[in-house]
């Protein structure tokens, strides 16, 4: 649906101040998001920490859920996520989300972190349309 990325981090808050997270549609129901790793991403063994990659997958997969609820305000309602590889500065994180199922009142999705074409990060969850 959009070929080019477009900032979705604009007001003030954690992601913004952490770099920012850029954000297109694919298709109705396939959005992705991708962040660029910084030093402040890292944890003290100098590979990306779990809290970054987390908001990072709470901020794009909640990106997507709000879009598929046609703009609705959306918020988490649980998140479960697998740590399955690293990165590091300077790596490019790209997210893939695809929505498995949307109801009036909610929004259940599956996402996927990569790295070098490597998962990094999985991830599920549910979101309450409000």
């Amino acid at each position: 649906m959009s070929e080019k990325f477009e900032q979705i981090s604009l007001k003030p808050g954690y992601m913004k101040h952490n770099g920012g997270v850029l954000f297109r549609n694919i298709s109705e129901t396939e959005y992705e998001f991708k962040s660029i790793i910084n030093e402040n991403h890292l944890n003290a063994a100098g590979i990306t920490h779990g809290g970054y990659l987390s908001a990072l997958v709470d901020a794009g997969a909640g990106t997507a859920a709000h879009r598929s609820a046609d703009n609705s305000p959306c918020v988490t309602i649980s998140l479960d996520l697998k740590f399955i590889g690293s990165s590091k500065v300077g790596d490019e994180i790209i997210g893939n989300v695809k929505i498995l199922k949307k109801t009036k009142t909610l929004v259940f999705l599956f996402c996927e972190l990569k790295c070098n074409d490597k998962i990094i990060t999985s991830a599920s969850g549910v979101w309450k349309i409000l």
